[in-house]
């Protein structure tokens, strides 16, 4: 694991993404031209398959959802040990989220609000393509109503299992319906295609 470059600006940071597509970002939320939560937002919409970790001295369970909900998958403090700084990269490079004892939700929290809080870290473009799903699309069919390529799709995809905290897509839809997460169609909905979906 190498640094393969360093931004100061959020212009800089999309324009650097765009130039290298590096795996991991580790995104500073005080950037001097524009919010980090911007920034993340606008290369996810691009890059949805890079890996953003917010950076900050914000010590704050609000922003940490921020982040989240944005779809970052890890929220770091300054003033983490290097230790701790090193393994938190490391579990986002393994696919985990991350985030600091003391700001993620209790217990009691987790049991009101958990569908909220795992809803809340899917992107646009996610809650799109899991609608979508929900609705009835393959893959393939996703694919080409978002004009984009299957490869993006299939990030979008792991992305949604990953943060929804499922193995299939089936259970994706299962858990989207079940808890109000994206519209269902009537039984009068035409569907865009029915039968086997081979795995993306």
């Amino acid at each position: 694991m190498s640094v393969i470059g360093v931004a100061r600006t959020g212009r800089d940071a999309i324009d650097w993404v765009k130039r290298s597509r590096p795996e991991i970002v580790l995104m500073d939320l005080g950037l001097p031209d524009e919010s980090g939560l911007v920034v993340g937002r606008k290369i996810l919409e691009r890059w949805p398959e890079t890996k953003i970790l917010a950076v900050t001295v914000l010590n704050d369970r609000v922003a940490a959802k921020e982040a989240l909900r944005a779809g970052f998958v890890g929220y770091l403090t300054k003033d983490a040990s290097v230790p701790e700084f090193m393994n938190t990269i490391r579990s986002v490079a393994d696919g985990q989220v991350v985030v600091p004892k003391h700001l993620s939700p209790t217990r009691a929290t987790l049991a009101e609000d958990g569908v909220a809080l795992l809803a809340s870290q899917l992107s646009r473009r996610e809650r799109e393509v899991l609608t979508l799903l929900v609705r009835g699309f393959t893959g393939e069919a996703v694919a080409k109503r978002l004009a984009v390529s299957r490869n993006t799709v299939r990030t979008h995809i792991q992305n949604i299992l990953m943060k929804l905290q499922v193995h299939s897509r089936l259970e994706a839809v299962t858990f989207a319906v079940q808890n109000g997460l994206v519209a269902v169609p009537g039984p009068n909905a035409r569907l865009a295609q029915t039968g086997s979906d081979p795995p993306l």
